[in-house]
């Protein structure tokens, strides 16, 4: 068999498949079912991991499930990129595991088996799209990410839940459908295949497709992909937030948003490619059109009393990062797009979890009712200072490097304005977060506190957060790992 054709990507797209067989019939057994979900998330882990040396040394593994017809197939393929996200998920779905136990016991949830098992679902489709071959398989996996996580959102299963979901799933449904699937149609039929090209400079449509077909294409997709938060189809984001903060996390660090931003940035660099992107200059309109949503998003962030609306917005700003630097089309601006969905993901994790422990712990949700908190959970408070650096950009925290090469891509290009918000949604990253922390250290309890004896909420819950905020805190010392994969993506 040739060594590129590689049987592993079917195993690791069917891991999270299998776990959540295993996981919805151990329901009735907790401790058999988190165990089985551990268990299916180490493997999945190990699998993408053993991939590593084969894309360090260059190769680009394939695997094809069926062919539907001549160009179109369910096919996989493991590349740099895709080691950026899959890596990432997978390593991050292992903490989640414990979080989500001590989280759903804690607070005595409901459905906690439908949750695990549509949990490992959504890490299917999440996969199956970091290791798509193609503009097809891509979208299949897509919309398995999008049905599979509407269970999560409404979990409550009360009005609020219900709605929220709706409007997550009409949003996410509707864009990919309305936009992403006849533009997908036409460039089959432009293109003869819809498979991914193997150099970002190329893309695979033919260079005699007239300049206003190509931008309407590229439109669609940029659009169609409303997982990556773009405004105006960003206002699901906000709305998903009535689920558990487990699925906040997964919505926001692991599966749905990165699906989104990974996506948009595969089908930019493979499907229309960064010539096409340079002659029709589609690059810095698109960085100046998400510049849009990093300020605008940081702003509404600020007017946010609540804790977990102030980090989706927080969100909303943040993935445009990763969209703006790939579309800059400079080596340095690509390298901090693409390590930007890594490092976002470990510290945006990590602002979730101590969302959902200072909830369990005090059954607080308000950012003014936190005062003098960090003195009773100094594990939980730590941790988001040390997340809440990253989100800011300071060193020697993951969203510096990011942020480093971002600037440098921005300068790289001659784009002031670019240089100009940059700085400003630095500013107002620590307009929002840094009163969050200070109030939590250095501000006075509310009346209604006192005497109250908070404490850290179960181990279980601190120690992923705890590690996401100390691995963010490594990639900001040793960011080689990804920063390789990203410069591999290059030609």
């Amino acid at each position: 068999m040739d060594p590129a054709y590689d049987i592993r990507l079917v195993l690791a797209v069917l891991t999270p498949l299998i776990g959540a067989g295993f996981v919805m019939f151990s329901g009735r057994r907790p401790n058999l079912r988190e165990a089985w979900s551990f268990l299916a998330a180490a493997t999945l882990f190990g699998i993408t991991f053993s991939l590593v040396p084969d894309i360090r040394a260059g190769r680009t593994l394939h695997y094809t499930v069926f062919k539907l017809l001549p160009g179109l197939s369910v096919s996989l393929r493991a590349d740099a990129l895709s080691m950026i996200f899959a890596l990432t998920a997978s390593f991050l779905w292992i903490i989640t595991v414990f979080y989500s136990a001590g989280y759903m016991r804690g607070l005595h949830e409901h459905a906690q088996t439908r949750f695990n098992t549509c949990f490992a679902l959504a890490l299917f489709g999440a996969i199956g799209c970091a290791f798509s071959d193609n503009l097809f398989t891509l979208y299949l996996f897509y919309e398995i990410v999008s049905v599979t996580t509407y269970p999560l959102v409404a979990h409550h299963q009360d009005e609020e839940g219900y709605e929220g979901g709706r409007k997550y799933l009409v949003y996410l449904t509707a864009t990919a459908k309305g936009l992403v699937l006849p533009a997908m149609v036409l460039i089959y039929v432009l293109a003869g295949n819809l498979d991914f090209a193997h150099d970002i400079r190329t893309g695979i449509l033919p260079p005699d497709v007239q300049r206003g077909i190509v931008t309407a294409l590229y439109v669609c997709c940029i659009l169609g992909f409303a997982k990556n938060g773009v405004m105006p189809f960003h206002n699901w984001l906000p709305s998903a937030m009535v689920a558990p903060t487990p699925v906040s996390a997964l919505l926001h660090a692991v599966a749905v948003v990165k699906v989104g931003v990974f996506s948009t940035v595969r089908v930019m660099l493979y499907v229309f490619g960064v010539e096409r992107m340079e002659a029709l200059n589609l690059g810095l309109p698109t960085a100046y059109f998400v510049s849009f949503t990093v300020i605008i998003g940081s702003i509404v962030a600020l007017s946010k009393d609540d804790l977990k609306a102030r980090l989706a917005y927080s969100t909303v700003s943040q993935l445009s990062y990763v969209i703006l630097g790939v579309a800059l089309l400079t080596p340095a601006g690509i390298e901090g797009g693409l390590m930007h969905i890594a490092n976002h993901a470990f510290s945006k994790i990590t602002l979730f979890f101590c969302a959902g422990a200072i909830y369990v712990a005090t059954h607080k949700k308000k950012i003014s009712q936190m005062g003098g908190l960090a003195r009773a959970m100094p594990f939980t408070f730590g941790a988001f200072a040390i997340a809440s650096l990253s989100m800011i950009g300071a060193p020697p925290v993951a969203g510096f490097v990011s942020k480093w090469y971002l600037l440098h891509g921005a300068m790289d290009a001659g784009s002031i304005g670019i240089i100009g918000v940059l700085l400003a949604s630095t500013l107002l990253n620590a307009a929002y977060f840094g009163p969050v922390v200070y109030h939590a250290f250095f501000g006075n309890p509310p009346a209604d506190d006192q005497g109250c004896h908070f404490k850290e909420a179960h181990p279980a819950m601190v120690v992923p957060l705890c590690v996401s905020a100390t691995v963010s805190v490594i990639i900001g010392f040793y960011p080689d790992f990804f920063l390789r994969l990203a410069r591999a993506v290059l030609p």
